[in-house]
């Protein structure tokens, strides 16, 4: 799958983005059809712990899923995003199935 990474206000380290696609490609064992995803990391300007956004955007034919989520460090963001992500895709496809 196409993982299209953009780190704003930072530059991501070679690490986060291998991380970041293997993470990425796990999906496509529970949706086949994944065309390509956008991933935005962001680091938000607050003293709380908790300040790493990641924003994963998921292409599918005729749709769209996007999760947001904020965690203490990057990694865990993006196995949280991609984890809800696992679950929409899951549900997406079963309703595929009972419609076909």
């Amino acid at each position: 799958m196409k993982v299209n990474a953009q780190s704003v206000n930072f530059n991501a380290d070679p690490k986060l983005i291998n991380f970041l696609q293997n993470r990425m490609d796990k999906l496509e064992t529970f949706y086949d059809r994944v065309i390509s995803s956008d991933v935005y990391l962001k680091v938000e300007n607050t003293s709380a712990k908790e300040n790493k956004i990641v924003e994963i955007k998921v292409n599918v034919p005729k749709s769209n899923f996007i999760v947001k989520k904020q965690c203490r460090s990057f990694e865990e963001a993006v196995d949280s995003a991609c984890s809800s992500l696992e679950r929409k895709l899951i549900k997406r496809k079963e309703k595929l199935r009972l419609q076909a």
